[in-house]
């Protein structure tokens, strides 16, 4: 039988401290458990954390027995004070008001009375969410709320336009629909092989505990894309005939467009930074979800880089899937547009004040800055240029937004309606599921209407050929 071989990592993984305790524990285990099967030394260590006393008279366990009860039980921590809000929630401005739901209104009050908010604006395609509203925006002084980020950070949209007409589509569909079927992966299905990535060698999976945990999920996920709305399709991108922002020939081309984020990786990081804020920042009922880290104490600057960190691994996704599939065509793309939202900025009001601004589910539409702001999988979304609006904190929507939850869109809708209303738009959808219906969704074009101040179009996208994670 092999040798036994416990690791420091190993003990600490299951609740042993560092340094002396884990020594002793391998040096007592080695010497009695020497031909041991690993795994089931591991489960009894684990009972004996849970429950140290029953073996204290254990001939072979009793002194780390004896350790571990003796080890002296921190101090409950006190719960901070409760932090007051303001009794009136500062001004912000909502573009297409008659369209969004009262909670998110209700989310966007209470983000708007925080001590730390400096402005908000709340774009076409807001519903309720955690915390801030999604199509939430909020600019703060030196703070981020974590949850004003979102659970899937660095969500991004990316498009990529070839040099093939738009026919080929049409003339092309097995290919393509095999195209996305070999190159792409959703929700808990992974890649087998070696991957390799820059994004994978950053010094920030080395220096902050929570991402060296989260290290192997970054790893096997990469170039996959998640659930729920997110999606990989071939369409038909649509360009001005009269002078276009790509300086190319207008007319239709063939077009990927990608919606994913950070998949599990950014999900673990929201939620275990915001339960440090909360921990930190005692705010009353139906606000709490808005609990904030300064940038000037070490969990906010961990947060800070992690965050980035994860919208870098976001688009490292989109990337790979890209690349993937321009060398299944043989093609390289004339057009890459790319843009993030579940995210915050360092940023500047038009005072010079220095502030941090969240997008929740908002695009950033600086002066010049382009983006896609797509619809559902049978209306069109829209390549964009900001105008740099500051009334909308330099933002626009970052899509139709949902008109119903996923529950009631699945009492809603019938398999039958879905399959009729892809007909009707000549799309075909790969996986997909009753949450994801069209009607589900806002009216892209009413959504568009609401926001002519804050973007102007350059450019339409047609999907055609959508793949989702199944139902």
């Amino acid at each position: 039988m092999k040798k036994l071989n416990l690791r420091g990592g190993e003990l600490e993984k299951i609740g042993f401290r560092q340094g002396e305790q884990i020594s002793l524990v391998i040096n007592i285990v080695h010497r009695n458990f020497r031909r041991s099967d690993k795994p089931q030394v591991l489960e009894l260590l684990k009972k004996l954390i849970k429950d140290p006393v029953k073996y204290k008279n254990d001939p072979k366990l009793c002194q780390i027995s004896n350790m571990l009860i003796s080890r002296k039980k921190p101090e409950p921590a006190q719960k901070p004070e409760t932090i007051k809000l303001a009794h009136v929630a500062k001004d912000y401005i909502i573009y297409g008001q008659s369209e969004i739901e009262q909670e998110a209104l209700n989310q966007m009050g209470s983000a708007m009375r925080l001590p730390i908010t400096v402005r908000g604006a709340l774009m076409a395609d807001a519903h309720s969410g955690y915390g801030l509203p999604i199509g939430g925006v909020l600019a703060t002084l030196n703070t981020i709320i974590p949850y004003g980020v979102g659970m899937d950070i660095g969500c991004r949209m990316c498009l990529s336009v070839y040099n093939l007409p738009a026919d080929f589509l049409e003339k092309n569909r097995n290919k393509l629909k095999s195209i996305l079927n070999d190159n792409t992966r959703f929700g808990t299905d992974e890649f087998p092989g070696r991957k390799e990535h820059p994004v994978l060698d950053r010094k920030e999976f080395k220096e902050i505990k929570t991402l060296k945990e989260l290290k192997d999920k970054a790893y096997n996920q990469l170039g996959t894309s998640g659930g729920g709305n997110h999606f990989v399709e071939f369409g038909i991108s649509a360009l001005p005939a009269e002078k276009n922002e790509f300086n190319i020939r207008g007319g239709e081309y063939l077009a990927v467009l990608s919606h994913s984020g950070s998949r599990n990786f950014g999900a673990t990081i929201a939620k275990h930074y915001t339960h440090v804020a909360k921990q930190k920042r005692n705010l009353p009922k139906g606000a709490q979800n808005l609990a904030w880290l300064n940038l000037n104490e070490e969990e906010g600057i961990e947060y800070w880089l992690a965050m980035n960190l994860a919208g870098d691994y976001a688009s490292a996704n989109h990337q790979i899937i890209h690349e993937k599939i321009a060398k299944a065509l043989g093609e390289k793309p004339i057009i890459r547009v790319e843009n993030h939202h579940n995210f915050a900025w360092k940023e500047k009001l038009e005072d010079g004040t220095d502030v941090i601004v969240h997008r929740k589910g908002a695009t950033p539409a600086t002066k010049g800055v382009l983006g896609i702001i797509p619809g559902s999988m049978t209306s069109p979304g829209f390549i964009i240029k900001g105008k740099g609006n500051m009334q909308s904190i330099n933002s626009a929507s970052h899509g139709a937004g949902r008109l119903l939850s996923r529950s009631r869109a699945k009492q809603y809708f019938s398999q039958k309606d879905l399959k009729q209303i892809l007909e009707k738009a000549g799309v075909e959808l790969m996986g997909g599921g009753l949450d994801e219906s069209p009607g589900a969704y806002k009216d892209i074009h009413k959504i568009m209407e609401y926001q002519k101040e804050l973007v102007d179009i350059i450019g339409i996208f047609y999907p055609k050929i959508v793949r989702m994670n199944s139902d």
